[in-house]
């Protein structure tokens, strides 16, 4: 494969790797607490690819270099439903996932039969022991900007919020939660306040997605013009040696 139709390919997968991404962040636009993920490019290097020059020369190849997770702040809206808790400033709500704690800022929170609050999944939200947190379904609650979980006049819990020194150490892990890849300290004194009959909205912004599709496809495009270049000159040349010979 010559030079050129090796680069348009490598960018072809380039932008259909953005298209994946830019395609989740549209579906995820409006979920509660969901943060967008970004993209970077560079360049892939190799001198030992058996297309690389004799000369000793690199093969220069564009690709997808990194992914990562934007987790700036979306807008809070009001939803009047007491279970709804939205987090403003940087910090997550703690869960009790299948295999180990989980990490969120989706607060479409629901109380389950027994009263223990809970994700719409059913992962019991934790307080700042690691505990469920129960409630009295047969009562109102409230819950102040600090956490606290107030039913009959009574704090009753503490609702934990925590953060992390570096957000690197997260990854998704589906459903709008992330996972912690290692065991790094947690601050109970995260700066994120509770805003009990809110959500936090997406921070994928449609607008601008949807105006960079419109750019991928448009490079696309003319990648796709560049292979279909590359590949009638390479039967040119093996015309003309027909020719020769």
């Amino acid at each position: 494969m010559d030079a050129l139709t090796a680069a348009a390919a490598s960018g072809i997968q380039a932008r259909m790797q953005a298209l994946d991404i830019l395609a989740n962040n549209l579906a995820n636009s409006s979920t509660p607490g969901f943060k967008a993920d970004a993209e970077s490019y560079g360049l892939y290097y190799s001198s030992d690819s058996p297309d690389a020059p004799a000369d000793g020369n690199t093969t220069t190849l564009p690709m997808l270099k990194n992914q990562w997770t934007d987790f700036s702040q979306g807008m809070l809206l009001s939803t009047s439903t007491p279970t709804d808790l939205g987090l403003s400033g940087k910090g997550f709500f703690i869960v009790t996932g299948p295999s180990g704690p989980l990490y969120t800022r989706d607060g479409s929170f629901r109380l389950s039969e027994q009263g223990q609050l809970q994700t719409q999944d059913g992962y019991a939200v934790q307080a700042n022991d690691g505990q469920p947190i129960i409630l009295n379904t047969a009562e109102s609650f409230q819950v102040t900007p600090e956490g606290a979980v107030l039913q009959g006049g009574q704090q009753i819990s503490q609702i934990a919020v925590v953060d992390f020194e570096d957000s690197k150490v997260l990854t998704k892990r589906g459903g709008n939660y992330f996972r912690s890849s290692i065991l790094a300290p947690l601050s109970f004194t995260a700066k994120a306040q509770i805003e009990q009959g809110k959500l936090e909205s997406g921070n994928a912004q449609s607008s601008q997605s949807a105006a960079r599709v419109t750019n991928i496809l448009r490079q696309f495009e003319s990648l796709q013009k560049a292979m279909a270049i590359g590949a009638d000159m390479n039967r040119r040349v093996v015309e003309e040696v027909a020719k020769v010979s």
